[in-house]
């Protein structure tokens, strides 16, 4: 595919799944998974889990980071900048009209009851992300991911430990596991 087709396709696809994803990183996430991997087998399902890791371990929106690290995977910084801005045009439209019009839709029954129907919708999707991750976690059958995995889930959400932290944390724990494996690999 030359780079150009590459570029526009890029473009339009990320445009599209920003335009039509609402409830926010998250539920991208899974559409992003389902054009690059399923649809256009840009990606490999454990590559697109690993560069969602790194978005959302990235400071910023996750929608918009998460397109930067496949945008820069297919095209670099290219590729990077057209999925920057496909990413960004819907919502600051949506976000422009609706500042516009928000006296109108502040006291709406419609708009609210809509909006409660979405928030059931996002968090059947971010359910089924994490499953995906999870599951994908639990396959590879590494004690060690699977006991950062439950560690993780354990600090969260039992104790209520700032989601940084935590971040932080793996990341450390993940580099040193790395460098250990590396050097008795080379032994």
């Amino acid at each position: 595919m030359k780079r150009s087709e590459l570029l526009r396709k890029l473009f339009v696809s990320t445009l599209y799944l920003s335009a039509f994803t609402f409830g926010g990183g998250y539920v991208i996430v899974s559409l992003m998974q389902k054009k690059f991997v399923d649809e256009y087998h840009w990606i490999e399902e454990r590559e697109m889990l690993d560069l969602i890791a790194i978005a959302q371990s990235s400071p910023g929106p996750i929608a918009v980071n998460g397109a930067i690290v496949v945008g820069y995977k297919l095209a670099g910084v290219v590729g990077a900048l057209t999925a920057i801005v496909s990413t960004v045009i819907p919502p600051f439209v949506i976000i422009s009209l609706v500042s516009a019009f928000y006296t109108l839709f502040r006291n709406s029954f419609i708009v609210s009851k809509m909006l409660e129907g979405m928030q059931a919708g996002v968090g059947a999707v971010i359910a089924s992300v994490v499953f995906r991750m999870a599951s994908g976690i639990v396959s590879s059958k590494n004690l060690f991911s699977m006991g950062i995995l439950l560690a993780a889930f354990v600090a969260v959400c039992i104790y209520k430990v700032n989601v940084v932290y935590v971040i932080l944390s793996c990341a450390v724990l993940g580099a040193v596991y790395t460098i250990l494996t590396q050097r008795r690999n080379h032994l």
